[in-house]
This record gives C-alpha cells, structure tokens and sequence, in this order.
C-alpha cells in the first residue's frame, strides 16, 4: 500500500493525524516493534500458595528475562478462576495482561455459569504444563484398579467422593451415569482439605489436580482424567480409553482477544524460551512432577475445540 502526501495544506495537525490513520491502516502500529516497553502482569486467577501461583511465581522471573522487562504476578481468586479471566478478558488487547490459568477456568464456567466472557474472549497464546488430574484412593481398600472400583461400587451401594468442585463432580457423575452407580457427594475445600478427608477414611474415592503426586505411595491412581495416562502412573487407564471424554488438563497463558498478531508472536517465543529455566523445570519437573511441556498457539487453538466438545458431552449427560 503506498501512501501520497500531495499537499502541505493539512498543516501539522493535519498530517499527525494522517500519519496515525495510516500507520493504522497499514496495520504496523508503533508500539508493536518496541513490545515490551513496561511492566507485564501475570494474573493468576487463584489464591497464593496453590500449584499453579507457585508455578507462576518461578515462571514470571524467567519469562522478566526473555521479555526486558518485570513480570508482576497478581492474584485475583474468585468463582474457580473466573474473577480473574474476567479482568484479563476485560484488559487493552497490548500485551501487557497474560492469564496464567488452567484450561478449565476459561471452558467451564462460560459453558455452565453466567459468565463475562466465553473462550473466543482470549487469544490462546500457550501451554506450559499439564495438570496430573485423577481418580485416586488408598491402598488399602480392596479395589485397586478401576475396574474393581466400578465391580466394588456396584455391590456395595452409597460409597462416597471428595467433592472439590462443580467440575469434578459433574465428571465423576458422568462415570456413576455410563455405569449405572449413585455416588455420594462430600463437600471439600480444595486439595487441602481433601487430603486429610481420603487418608483419614472419610472419603472412598476423589479427584486431585497432581497433589497426590506428593504423597508417594499413600495414594493410589485408579484413572486419569487427562487425554492420557499419566507419567507417574502408566498403569492406570485415562478416560479417553475408556469413555471418549477427558477433563481439560493444560495449564495455560492467555491474552485478551484482538491482541495484535506481533505481540502475540512475541510473547508465544519468549513463553517457550522460559520453559527451559533451571529453576522452573525444576519446581515443574522435581517438585510437582508435572512434565515441562510447551504446546503452541496453533495446536492449543485445536486442543481448546476438542475440549469444549468434551465439556459439552459431559454437560449433557449429568444434567438435570
């Protein structure tokens, strides 16, 4: 496109003006070359001291060094992610608001809750790591696969699960549905509470985001609910194999919808270039046994439809 200035008669208002409408037009706004010019936040849309604003915190330090500048972590907890993925849908589309959250906090509640914002609100610029999410027990009860959870729960009518969220339980729901069994649903704060609820006998069954991982083999993995089994747990069947459906497990970086295509790039590359930090693959790797895996804008787009479709089958199935 070749832009002419004829006359002078514009005056220097005039040609300001002009040579903002073009730049504009050409679709090269100023700032994108010097992107990023200032501090970049990070929400996290959950309380401190979770596995996620702990990832965050190590995260945010390696991502200050691919990006020049300070990357300030904020917390904003509410609605199982959802206050927070409203102030970050709400923000300037210029790069300087990411959401560090998992996937679930932007899928579930628009499917299910009245909500500011759907999934199209956000530009799905990554993912870094994977939630290890699954169905575990103790070892000392007497079924040890999930087989023989499902056998067990049939003869023996009224067992019970850790109730962490409207999620977890609208999935478990979905197992007691295909297999013709009523669970029994017991309110928990969180891994924390539920923790204490499982090894204290309180609870049959419960769903963990990864906190089992930490409790070696007090713990036992009946399934996975991500796409595949998990890492730490190969023997255990995910529920892809099993019923088609996977609970979405990707924790991810997300920006505002209409962030420029430049910033964007900008920000995907120096995502992937933090992953390889010493000191987060070592919180990711060590500590919370997650993989350090990035997934990139282009697969996470496909990903974000498959799982929005999975929700959507087990939504229809456990409702009413």
């Amino acid at each position: 496109m070749n832009v002419k200035v004829r006359s002078p008669r514009f005056g220097i208002a005039g040609l300001a003006a002009f040579a903002v409408a073009a730049t504009v037009a050409l679709g090269t706004p100023a700032y994108a070359d010097n992107y990023p010019s200032k501090p970049v936040t990070l929400v996290v849309p959950y309380k401190a001291g979770g596995s996620t604003e702990t990832m965050a915190r190590v995260y945010a330090k390696a991502l200050e060094k691919e990006l020049g500048q300070p990357v300030i972590v904020k917390t904003r907890p509410g609605g199982g992610g959802a206050v927070g993925a409203t102030v970050v849908a709400k923000s300037a589309p210029d790069g300087y608001t990411l959401l560090f959250a998992a996937a679930t906090a932007l899928l579930w509640p628009p499917l299910t809750l009245n909500v500011e914002y759907t999934p199209d609100s956000f530009r799905w610029v990554g993912s870094i790591t994977e939630y290890q999410q699954a169905l575990i027990s103790t070892p000392d009860k007497p079924y040890k696969t999930f087989d023989q959870l499902i056998a067990h729960a049939k003869k023996n009518p009224g067992m019970n699960f850790a109730d962490q969220s409207a999620l977890s339980r609208a999935f478990i729901n979905y197992i007691g549905k295909k297999e013709g069994i009523k669970w029994t649903a017991i309110p928990t704060k969180g891994g924390g509470e539920m923790v204490p609820f499982l090894l204290g006998g309180k609870v049959d069954v419960a769903w963990s985001g990864g906190v089992h991982q930490k409790f070696g083999d007090k713990m036992h993995v009946l399934a996975s609910f991500n796409a595949t089994r998990l890492a730490q747990s190969p023997d255990a069947p995910s529920l892809k194999e099993i019923y088609g459906i996977s609970m979405p497990s990707y924790a991810v970086i997300v920006v505002p919808k209409g962030t420029p295509d430049d910033i964007a790039g900008k920000i995907e590359a120096a995502l992937q270039r933090a992953g390889k930090d010493k000191a987060f693959d070592d919180i990711v790797s060590n500590k919370l046994k997650f993989p350090n895996q990035f997934i990139g804008s282009e697969k996470l787009n496909q990903l974000v439809k498959e799982m929005i479709e999975g929700l959507n089958t087990v939504i229809a199935a456990t409702k009413g």
